[in-house]
């Protein structure tokens, strides 16, 4: 007979199982991130039915409209941690300030940040969408609240890190440092399953995803490097397929399995970037450098930058080593 897989409860438990100094309190939050990501697929399942795609008419502190989906997903997150014993503050690109838990300042030892919903302007669509998460140590425990500061870590000092991708299955992929694995929800049993395990990514690939709308905002060096892949080449491989699908964590998931790169560069206008650093880059980074793969500004590791705001913007280049390698020549004109 077939062994049964192993569900994401099981898996953390036996993890949890190694370390005789665990106490549990970690292992309840992924399981927690699990339960949003059913309560969040539930709702787009039923999308269009229930009056909740479209806009509030709100903007959020990106300045970007606010879709509905991406307040109910904010709220999902919100909802399942803040009564929580083990996370004391909660921070979302959706909100301009974090939301603190003064009844955890003493013992709860975590502090999660999230990107509720990645790609929401694909919610009208029916395209895929994502939800991104980071997890850190809340260093200083006391009567305290946390403070901005305490959140804007380095990729660095993640304890875990992952996210959620709605498509034609709910997969929740994630690292606590030690990997990375992925679970498919079945929704016939209500459980996610080990379908992805050990996830690494080809050192080299064939696929590219980028915004080539922006492509005249772009550096010189950027411009030339996309141009480079779509040069026919059989000894390097090129050209290179391009898939975008406006959502990073379904873009970042392709290359995860089957290698290439996912570039969203700076602008000459704007060289800060568009994604943010601590939802969105350091998360994502700290998943691909888990699977094998490299995660850039174009000049720098993205773990290692120093965040100055809670909502700061970065360039993003990730994916196999070889390809953001590459790219990162062309990025500082050594082409």
């Amino acid at each position: 007979m077939r062994e049964f897989p192993l569900t994401l409860s099981r898996f953390i438990i036996q993890a949890q199982a190694e370390h005789s100094g665990a106490t549990g309190e970690f292992s309840s939050l992924l399981t927690q991130i699990g339960l949003v990501g059913k309560l969040i697929a539930q709702d787009l399942r039923r999308a269009g039915l229930i009056n909740i795609l479209g806009t509030t008419g709100d903007t959020n502190v990106q300045g970007e409209t606010v879709k509905k989906l991406d307040v109910i997903a904010n709220d999902d997150f919100v909802k399942v941690f803040q009564h929580s014993d083990y996370v004391c503050a909660l921070a979302s690109e959706e909100m301009e300030k974090p939301i603190l838990l003064p009844d955890n300042w003493s013992h709860g030892k975590y502090m999660l940040l999230f990107d509720p919903l990645d790609g929401s302007s694909n919610t009208d669509n029916n395209m895929p969408l994502g939800a991104i998460f980071s997890v850190l140590k809340y260093s200083q425990q006391s009567d305290r609240s946390p403070t901005d500061g305490e959140l804007m870590r380095r990729g660095t000092e993640q304890v875990a890190a992952g996210y959620l991708l709605y498509g034609s299955s709910t997969m929740l992929v994630y690292t606590v440092g030690q990997g990375v694995y992925g679970f498919t929800l079945e929704p016939g049993i209500g459980e996610y399953l080990l379908s992805h395990e050990r996830i690494r990514i080809p050192d080299k690939g064939k696929v590219y995803s980028a915004n080539e709308g922006n492509y005249h905002k772009w550096s010189a060096g950027t411009k030339r490097y996309v141009d480079s892949l779509k040069v026919s080449d059989k000894e390097s491989g090129r050209p290179y397929s391009s898939r975008y699908t406006g959502c990073l964590v379904a873009d970042v998931h392709r290359l995860l399995l089957g290698g290439g790169i996912y570039l969203y560069p700076g602008e000459v206008d704007k060289p800060e970037g568009k994604l943010r650093l601590l939802y969105e880059a350091n998360p994502m980074a700290f998943v691909v450098e888990q699977a094998g793969g490299k995660a850039s500004t174009g000049t720098s590791r993205i773990m290692e930058v120093e965040p100055k705001k809670l909502h700061q913007r970065v360039p993003l280049i990730i994916g196999s080593r070889l390809d953001v390698e590459q790219a990162e020549t062309f990025m500082q004109g050594k082409d």
